[in-house]
């Protein structure tokens, strides 16, 4: 319970900390700004790490020269394109062995023909559209690698959401995070931003199972 209220804390008040953090040690805050976004997009089990809220308020930092905004956007650009890869890289790996293909009365060839298809053909917009909702973008360039779906054509998605997740927010956070309004109600907007997209993919899966009732 202790561990669960300590991330809670970490999350809605990621500017104290980082902030905190950046005058104890400097420059090894990339590090850890790395290896949070690397976590966050490349290990199936670590969807609850602050991704979205850490680049927001990475950027209000950079806005108030704690932190330096091209080193800070090119590191966490790095992080997340490598951390969706390895994600892919798990899933294609795991996802024949778990299934055991063919052998296995768990295999449903249908099933996995009709996720390949999809992640071909919509598998694009999925990749990009889930960098934006957390849990999702954890999850979805691992479904990605099980459905086999193909490695250059992922490769070029998974850059892209990853440009546009980084540069966007850590952006935004520039211009916008270091403003009276923002600052005093940050962790409003913070859970805003895990809740909102949540919804929007409940309320989505509930429309989808509606149509095919």
């Amino acid at each position: 319970m202790d561990i669960i209220m300590t991330l809670l804390d970490f999350i809605l008040h990621v500017d104290k900390h980082l902030e905190v953090f950046v005058q104890n040690y400097g420059a090894w805050v990339y590090a850890v700004l790395f290896l949070i976004i690397f976590v966050e997009t490349g290990v199936v089990v670590m969807p609850f790490l602050p991704g979205d809220s850490l680049l927001f308020v990475v950027g209000a930092m950079c806005g108030v020269g704690l932190m330096s905004y091209p080193l800070s956007v090119g590191l966490l650009l790095a992080a997340a394109i490598l951390g969706n890869q390895s994600n892919y890289a798990i899933g294609r790996y795991f996802g024949p062995k778990v299934f055991g293909w063919e052998d296995s009365r768990w295999f449903n060839k249908k099933a996995f023909e009709q996720a390949h298809a999809f992640y071909e053909k919509y598998g694009g917009i999925t990749i990009v559209a889930a960098r934006f909702m957390p849990f999702l973008r954890t999850f979805a360039p691992f479904v990605a690698g099980v459905a086999c779906m193909t490695r250059r054509r992922f490769l070029l998605f998974d850059v892209t959401g990853g440009a546009l997740w980084v540069i966007g927010i850590v952006t935004i956070g520039y211009f916008f995070g270091n403003i009276s309004w923002v600052k005093l109600h940050l962790d409003k907007i913070i859970w805003a931003m895990i809740l909102i997209p949540g919804l929007v993919i409940m309320a989505g899966a509930l429309r989808a199972r509606l149509k095919s009732a």
